[in-house]
């Protein structure tokens, strides 16, 4: 092979219209020339490459497509290399501290920053639509009184597509504009009653004067005051995180959103699929165990051990690395920051001190610095949790409240693009062929 390259302007990126991939198949001797377009070329070039006339033509296999791009976007932009994130071109770390998720959520679903007449407006839109019809809470009720939370935030959006069954014209912007507010209106309402039901308590209704994070808090912590006022550090911090959590390009959860719903499904059941892949414990249960690690730590004096076991390859270091990330997790700095305004109301976890300690050490280790491991979201988001009395059942449930926006923003880009078709990977068949039926009596 061979590749004619003309770096763009930031030595990445940017492409010329000529550039090209040169490759020889050594089976036939004949040459193919493919153009390569933003650093990529199509897979369907390579179909191009054959033996003969019967030949299906060459394919790529990429398992959990590690250097496949699935589409194009324009909502999150992610550099590994250099920790960097960016939602619609703005750094995590400017929008983790001046901006709220509202607007966090109406930038990635609308693509600009709102004026303050239009945050105003959207805010209000959300906030009207909080509530759920009664019979959603009838359905979240006839579940067991020990489900787990998630399972019943899975069931419970899905469930709002057939109490929404207008949600199905998908191409209708004004009916498509009134799901996205639905969606992220009742996603910390679902979130709150899964908590109430998951500890046998009655749920609480939304309240319309409360901020967004501070009306999901009011709704898991509300007793018998007839109003609750949130303590602005937790409902600040809580905002930071949903911030956090909004968006992560294509992870398996918003894959798994944009593959359901390449089918042109409804949002809430493309959602629902995202609840889904957050559920499994590689992708929204990661801190959870974090937090087992470190409880198993049990003191600061026993990190060094503890460091020393997982170079032996005794133990396992959560919260460090990332399938993306080769430096630091730019959302791992803010979580860690968020940390001191929790602890400032809660009290400081003690198991604060132990993750402290963990980090200063592996990162003065040349065995995980060569290695490129690095503290990632989980490692501190966990604790934080923890700080706010959440059972870690809820873990991956506060993740999808703040995850919705972002899941939103690409199902919408995805309708919007003329590119994509309804999901269908190739495969690799590994099987048996041309067998003949046996009749069970002559079965061995």
């Amino acid at each position: 092979m061979s590749t004619e390259t003309q770096p763009g302007a930031d030595g990445a990126g940017a492409t010329a219209s000529n550039e090209t991939l040169t490759v020889t198949d050594n089976r036939t001797g004949q040459t193919y020339e493919i153009p390569i377009e933003d650093g990529t070329i199509r897979a369907l070039e390579l179909r191009k490459i054959k033996t003969g006339e019967d030949d299906f033509g060459l394919m790529t296999y990429d398992p959990a497509f590690m250097n496949t791009a699935s589409c194009r976007s324009a909502v999150t932009y992610i550099d590994g290399d250099r920790g960097i994130l960016e939602y619609r071109g703005y750094p995590i770390e400017q929008l983790a501290e001046r901006s709220s998720y509202l607007e966090v959520a109406y930038l990635l679903i609308h693509g600009s920053l709102p004026t303050q007449a239009r945050l105003d407006e959207w805010t209000h839109e959300i906030t009207i639509h909080t509530f759920v019809h009664e019979n959603v809470k009838e359905f979240m009720q006839g579940f067991r009184y020990d489900a787990h939370p998630m399972g019943m935030l899975l069931a419970s959006v899905g469930a709002l597509s057939t109490f929404y069954p207008e949600a199905n014209a998908i191409k209708d912007e004004e009916s498509r504009y009134m799901q996205v507010i639905r969606l992220i209106a009742k996603m910390p309402t679902l979130a709150a009653f899964s908590y109430r039901h998951n500890r046998g308590m009655p749920y609480v209704y939304p309240d319309n004067d409360l901020s967004y994070a501070g009306n999901f808090l009011g709704m898991i912590y509300r007793m018998t005051e007839l109003k609750y006022g949130p303590d602005p550090r937790l409902e600040h911090a809580l905002d930071v995180l949903f911030i956090l959590h909004a968006d992560h390009e294509q992870n398996c959860s918003t894959s798994a959103v944009r593959s359901v719903g390449s089918s042109q499904v409804d949002p809430y059941s493309s959602v629902a699929a995202g609840v889904a892949a957050l559920y499994g414990p590689l992708h929204g249960g990661a801190n959870e165990a974090v937090l087992r690690m470190l409880r198993r730590i049990e003191t600061k004096e026993n990190v060094p051990g503890f460091i020393e076991g997982v170079k032996a390859g005794n133990e396992r270091l959560m919260g460090f690395g990332h399938r993306v990330y080769k430096n630091f997790d730019p959302r791992a700095k803010i979580i860690k920051k968020a940390c001191d305004e929790v602890f400032d109301v809660t009290g400081r976890n003690p198991l604060l001190d132990i993750a402290v300690e963990l980090e200063k050490i592996a990162l003065e280790d040349d065995y995980f610095v060569s290695r490129k491991l690095y503290p990632n979201v989980d490692f501190y988001s966990g604790l934080i949790y923890e700080a706010l009395g959440m059972p870690v059942e809820m873990f991956p449930v506060l993740f999808a409240i703040g995850r919705t926006s972002g899941w939103i923003a690409q199902w919408l880009e995805m309708i919007d693009d003329s590119e994509q078709k309804i999901a269908r990977p190739r495969q690799i068949y590994t099987g048996g062929r041309g067998l003949d039926y046996v009749p069970i009596d002559k079965r061995s």
